[in-house]
């Protein structure tokens, strides 16, 4: 009987309406052990910039807190976001967290921004942007491997730590890179939807093995909104239409109480733009969800799971983990 497929849980730190920072990572903190108590594979978090109600922005530090207080699941980032980066710190950043949890730390990459233009000049040396990305992840794999004889620039700590770098998303270009380098690749189903079946494929194809990575190993990262019925996880989601609605019309997001409905909040058109970005969403009970994830696996092949739960409530948050849990099991 084949094992179980890996869950886990990508994490932006999000801020409530209301809660401070210090509050907002004291649940994250909560949720991360949480999901250690019930075999969750991965923590990721995200790097964003510029973006009220989402605390993530340091994220290596993030990650080494979270580290800190679990025990055994793996901490890592989903993603830095290397545009914004000299590849020497985030090698020496990650091979510190490395030394200081081993075996723990995962790397992965976005070729994206994470922010709006006039942000990302402001992280990152002029002229250097994400047309540098294959050139920065080689260096990083230098970086992070073993000291060469005569290397002049090395990453104390880094050398010969050897993380494990992933590349993570949303189109063909990071999968055909992923191929091509031989390391493993995430897909952001959670907010681009439309490619994931080709960028999955195009992974698999053309697949070249590498030291670090021997066959392919592909995770899809989906939205979920699990509650103990359908009726209410479908007044818990409110949150992420709300959210995301916000995202569109670009103010805040700091995440918002459920509410009954959503009707006069939304137009027609914004509706549709808010249901497409969840296109992938898993919603319901723990039935409802198997149901929806055996669809969606019935198209695509995929070694892991990754999900982000925006949900207000924390405690109701966390026994979302226990739904999903559930869902793992038994599939």
């Amino acid at each position: 009987m084949p094992s179980k497929k890996p869950f886990s849980l990508l994490e932006l730190a999000s801020v409530r309406e209301g809660d401070s920072v210090s509050q907002t990572l004291s649940n994250s903190v909560a949720y991360a052990r949480h999901a250690e108590s019930l075999d969750f594979n991965r923590f990721w978090l995200a790097e964003h910039h510029n973006m009220e109600g989402i605390s993530s922005s340091a994220t290596s530090v993030l990650i080494g807190h979270i580290a800190g207080q679990t025990e055994r699941i793996r901490v890592g980032s989903g993603g830095v976001m290397l545009p914004n980066h000299p590849p020497l710190v985030i090698a020496e950043q990650f091979g510190t967290l490395e030394c200081l949890y081993p075996g723990r730390i995962d790397l992965g990459l976005g070729r994206a921004p994470g922010t709006d233009p006039i942000t990302s000049r402001a992280l990152r040396r002029d002229g250097i942007g994400a047309e540098q990305f294959p050139d920065d992840v080689e260096r990083l794999q230098e970086l992070l491997g073993p000291l060469q004889p005569g290397q002049q620039v090395k990453a104390i700590p880094g050398a010969g730590t050897n993380v494990p770098i992933w590349l993570l998303g949303s189109s063909l270009f990071s999968a055909q890179l992923a191929a091509l380098r031989g390391l493993p690749y995430a897909f952001a189903g959670h907010f681009a939807p439309r490619l994931y079946r080709e960028a999955l494929k195009v992974y698999r194809e053309h697949f070249r093995p590498s030291e670090q990575l021997q066959r392919p190993y592909a995770m899809l990262c989906l939205p979920a909104a699990p509650a103990d019925s359908l009726d209410e996880a479908q007044y818990l989601t409110t949150t992420s239409y709300q959210r995301i609605l916000a995202l569109f019309r670009g103010q805040p997001l700091l995440m918002k109480p459920p509410v009954e409905s959503m009707d006069g909040l939304w137009s027609p058109a914004e509706e549709a733009g808010v249901r497409d970005f969840l296109a992938l969403q898993l919603l319901g009970d723990a039935d409802n969800l198997r149901q929806r994830l055996e669809q969606i696996l019935a198209t695509v092949e995929v070694d892991e799971l990754m999900f982000t739960v925006d949900l207000y409530d924390p405690v109701r948050r966390r026994h979302a983990l226990d739904i999903l849990a559930e869902v793992r099991d038994s599939l």
